[in-house]
């Protein structure tokens, strides 16, 4: 159970990822964009990681408080409940 759970948040974590700097690069050409609920869906589904390391590699939506603000608590939470149910369930 724990390896898909891995498994699972390594793929979304890699799909933020890659969608922030596609859509700095977008940005940077004036082209469509990503839209933001997009990068918070994927974090609240798991992709929280990617999410933020995607934001600091590509120094992209750094500026916007609810991304500067709101991944890193998605992520404390994640982690909080990942942290809770591996204490209930062992």
């Amino acid at each position: 159970m724990m390896k898909w759970a891995l498994l699972w948040v390594l793929a979304l974590s890699l799909a933020d990822f890659v969608l922030m700097g596609v859509d700095k690069r977008r940005a940077k050409r004036g082209a469509w964009r990503v839209k933001e609920r997009t990068f918070f869906l994927l974090a609240l589904l798991g992709g929280s990681p990617g999410a933020l390391l995607g934001m600091w590699t590509f120094r992209h939506k750094t500026r916007h408080w609810y991304f500067k603000f709101g991944l890193p608590a998605i992520l404390s939470a994640q982690i909080a409940l990942g942290l809770w149910l591996a204490w209930r369930l062992t």
